[in-house]
């Protein structure tokens, strides 16, 4: 099984060595890794940069309504359990980025190259599949987030302007739009380690943009004289029995896709420098701090956004204009969040980027326009230049569209973030990673390991269909009041 997936790795490669790699490698070997590719310089600190743009995403700003639908209790308590099963499926997955020896196994450059390395037949098709459909959803997901900060950036001014009985209505289409050209251009960076800088940014941003949240929560709360909100979530009264029921679920969906980024790990991981140490110990290490780090940033965030409005926290703490004051802080948040999906859109999307542009470089390799690099100097420096592939500037560009036309369909933040947060949650960062490990590392079946992993993986099996349940409620509920392309 081994050979068969080590065969077909090069399929799914996100950077394929050329020929004048290959050789040069021969000739200076300090400048290439062991797989003949330029040498990586990625460390635990880059690594954890690339995870936190991935993971403290729009989904945080939804963490207040989430903990409002369940309350003191089962709030914090599923996203502490969200985040303990996360970081240790990550773990495994780390494991699998080498086939045999964790320093000098063949490497596995995507997380579709793992799969197909340790795994077989249909679940390959169906790892890919749901793969990249997840991808295309989250860029939805950002395109939406990202409209709706820039457009609570122009109604926040209106109302500062006009008080706050202006209705200041407003079509996000046109913001949208500015969004999609804006990814269009970015999107022609042609891999991972190209956005490390963006990733940086990103990070800083989604940092900014939690801290402001945080701190408008604790404000609200100190001005409320202490902690609104009940032990079981939002009341009935102000919402059926069953519309609670589904209310919950989409809340679960929303707390999984805020911990989401498991499908670009091995991607974020082929960025490493080589051992010692291992590139897995080090990947460990990064998703240790990161996860760490925005466990914290959650429950802050989530718990004082649910303190400060209890029942009636919105569905996006810094959109839903609980907050108006004050309105040029708002604005800065709202701004750091659009520029931190501007990276984060890229993060998620590169693996898509190099599948489809790695399996059309297989089939016309001859073709002047998927294989040509036009070199385009953007300063007097040889090292800043901008090198343009007319394949690639095509279909991302055309990428963009389509996830951006889809999102002006479809702009409900919270319905979006939870059906995403619920199709990914359970294959790609739970099922898959459990299969493979059970494989690499030949844990025998019945042992107590293997069924504490199928325990874990069918209790998060469970969850997710929940909260895809919930999610698709709510979606179906919006859909039959929403007329696409109005000024809302």
């Amino acid at each position: 099984m081994e050979e068969n997936g080590a065969t077909k790795n090069n399929q799914f490669s996100s950077r394929t060595p050329s020929d004048v790699e290959l050789g040069q490698s021969q000739c200076n070997p300090c400048c290439f890794d062991d797989d003949g590719r330029p040498k990586r310089t990625g460390t635990v600190w880059t690594a954890s940069a690339h995870i936190i743009t991935a993971v403290i995403g729009s989904g945080v700003l939804s963490l207040a309504w989430a903990v409002g639908q369940l309350g003191w209790v089962a709030g914090p308590a599923i996203m502490i359990l969200f985040s303990f099963v996360t970081y240790y499926t990550s773990a495994l997955l780390t494991d699998c980025y080498r086939s045999c020896d964790p320093c000098t196994g063949k490497r596995n450059y995507t997380y579709m190259d793992a799969v197909q390395a340790n795994l077989s037949g249909l679940k390959v098709k169906i790892c890919g599949v749901l793969q990249y459909i997840n991808i295309v959803g989250t860029a939805i997901g950002y395109t939406i987030a990202a409209t709706t900060s820039m457009v609570a950036i122009k109604r926040s001014n209106c109302f500062h302007e006009n008080g706050k009985d202006d209705p200041c209505q407003i079509s996000s289409n046109l913001y949208m739009i500015i969004f999609g050209i804006v990814q269009i251009i970015v999107s022609q960076f042609p891999n991972f380690e190209k956005i490390s800088c963006l990733s940086i940014i990103a990070a800083i941003m989604s940092f900014t943009y939690s801290t402001i949240g945080l701190s408008l929560g604790i404000v609200q709360v100190i001005a409320n004289g202490g902690f609104k909100g009940s032990l079981s979530g939002i009341r009935i009264g102000l919402v059926t029995p069953v519309h609670k029921v589904w209310l919950v679920f989409q809340a679960v969906g929303s707390i999984a896709f805020a911990y989401s980024y498991s499908m670009i790990l091995i991607e974020i991981q082929d960025t490493i420098k080589a051992p010692p140490p291992s590139e897995a110990k080090v990947m460990k290490r990064a998703t240790s701090i990161s996860i760490a780090v925005t466990t914290v940033f959650y429950l802050l965030c989530g718990c004082m956004g649910y303190g400060g409005f209890g029942d009636l926290a919105p569905g996006n703490l810094l959109t839903g204009f609980g907050f108006y004051n004050p309105f040029w802080l708002l604005d800065i948040a709202n701004a750091a969040i659009v520029i931190h999906l501007v990276g984060a859109y890229q993060v998620y999307c590169q693996p898509l980027y190099a599948f489809i542009e790695n399996w059309a470089h297989r089939t016309w390799p001859n073709c002047k326009f998927i294989t040509k690099e036009i070199t385009i100097p953007i300063s007097l420096s040889k090292s800043y230049n901008l090198n343009i592939n007319l394949f690639r500037l095509t279909w991302r560009s055309l990428f963009v569209v389509l996830t951006t036309f889809i999102s002006m369909l479809m702009p409900f933040f919270n319905d979006v973030v939870g059906l995403l947060g619920a199709i990914g949650f359970w294959p790609l960062t739970v099922y898959f990673p459990i299969e493979m490990y059970i494989v690499q590392k030949k844990v025998p079946k019945w042992s107590t390991r293997w069924i504490w992993l199928q325990l874990l993986s069918t209790l998060c099996l469970v969850i997710s269909i929940a909260a895809a349940i919930g999610s698709v409620a709510g979606i179906v509920s919006d859909l039959k009041v929403y007329k696409p392309f109005k000024t809302t």
